[in-house]
């Protein structure tokens, strides 16, 4: 590849660095850096020397292309959440997926392909894209294609997909994987079960006990009522691939940190578990997706073994685990996560970190490696800022400060 970027102005158009600059969190992280206006502006590099966008910096450029261009309609956060995963904010990430053969490039990891797709099928011509795939290394055009993708999930069949379950390929991070033109997914567990139509009901995945809880919960209550959910057939949400997942609803409480609460309670109250924690590592293994993604199975992406394991060898069992089907019903899921985390609390009989927990259940507890699995402990944390409302739900919240997960 023959890109190289050393300067904010060398990726930018001039109107784009001027909004840069009349962002003040941005005008005062550069001049802490040394830069002056008026002159051109360093970007950032990791220790392998690639260019990346600060913090800060990806912020501001997309709440400058959602103000722009999309009336506000998309949540900025999102977009910076999958840029987040999909490149840590790399301006020139690249990934190449053997099996579909095709690459993914820039910020918002997207298919060359998918950004053709949006400008001639959907007009989405603010950037030049056509016949130049390499635009999709510049911040403001790679924000934008991804913003418009994710507004065309919006208004999929009608169903608000903006803030409530963004689609993803099988590694989790790209943006870009559910465009028709070349997708296909391999999820984890079937979603046949169908009672109706092309729904598949909670109350087909949960105990009516469990039911009842949710039902009792007033936020989860009042978004069920809102969308027409009626006691005995209550749907699931479905993505544009018929996927199930679980909505994270305006009010900040989402249904996953309602499921969490109740299996917490019921049955975890004693170990102090904390919500915040599963609905953390539920974002980052599942992206709310009820089946899993890839070969990760369930809400909290835990194999079959390893819950049977839990079942048989640590008496866990609340929750039968008579196949892996059991692992796709949000309740079972998210007590044998929580169970998991308890065991990885005191792994060989030792008090653990925070940190050792959350990379020994993303990587597995004998692969913990500082500069390997570190980063996991930086997604995570991203992950549960998601969650940040549930203080006020749950007295007891996770401080990703203190020294106790459990």
């Amino acid at each position: 590849m023959g890109i190289s970027f050393k300067y904010w102005d060398e990726c930018v158009e001039p109107q784009d660095m001027e909004a840069m600059w009349r962002e003040p969190e941005v005008l005062t992280e550069w001049l802490d850096a040394g830069e002056t206006k008026g002159q051109k502006v360093h970007l950032s590099r990791d220790p392998d020397g690639q260019p990346y966008l600060t913090q800060t910096e990806m912020k501001a450029v997309a709440e400058i292309i959602v103000r722009r261009h999309f009336d506000s309609q998309i949540l900025p956060a999102m977009l910076c959440a999958i840029a987040e995963l999909a490149s840590d904010r790399q301006l020139l990430a690249t990934r190449y997926d053997k099996k579909t053969k095709q690459t993914t490039v820039g910020i918002m990891q997207l298919l060359p392909a998918t950004m053709e797709w949006l400008i001639r099928d959907l007009g989405y011509r603010v950037y030049k894209g056509e016949g130049n795939p390499d635009i999709l290394y510049r911040p403001f055009v790679s924000v934008y294609f991804g913003a418009a993708y994710l507004q065309w999930l919006s208004n999929f069949e009608r169903q608000r997909f903006v803030d409530d379950g963004p689609s993803v390929d099988n590694s989790c991070v790209s943006v870009a994987s559910a465009v028709p033109i070349s997708a296909s997914h391999n999820i984890a567990a079937s979603s046949s079960q169908k009672t109706g139509g092309d729904y598949v009901y909670w109350d087909s995945r949960a105990s009516p006990e469990d039911m009842q809880e949710m039902w009792n919960n007033s936020d989860v209550a009042r978004e069920w009522i809102k969308s027409g959910e009626k006691r005995g057939k209550v749907r699931f949400s479905l993505d544009k691939d018929k996927r199930l997942y679980l909505s994270r609803v305006e009010v900040k409480i989402d249904l996953i940190q309602a499921v969490a609460q109740t299996i917490l309670s019921k049955h975890f109250s004693t170990r102090g578990v904390k919500p915040s924690v599963l609905c953390a590592l539920a974002e980052m293994v599942s992206f709310r997706f009820v089946n899993g993604v890839g070969p990760q199975i369930g809400l909290m992406g835990i194999d079959y073994s390893t819950a049977f394991w839990l079942y048989m060898e640590l008496g866990y069992r609340a929750y039968r685990v008579d196949s892996v089907d059991d692992l796709t019903k949000p309740f079972v899921s998210m007590y044998f996560g929580a169970a998991y985390l308890a065991y990885l609390s005191e792994y060989e009989g030792r008090e653990r970190t925070p940190q050792f927990v959350v990379q020994a259940y993303l990587a597995g507890p004998k692969n913990v490696n500082l500069q390997e699995t570190g980063p996991f402990w930086l997604k995570f944390e991203e992950a549960l800022s998601n969650y940040e409302d549930i203080k006020k739900y749950s007295p007891t919240y996770w401080d990703p400060g203190s020294c106790t997960i459990l």
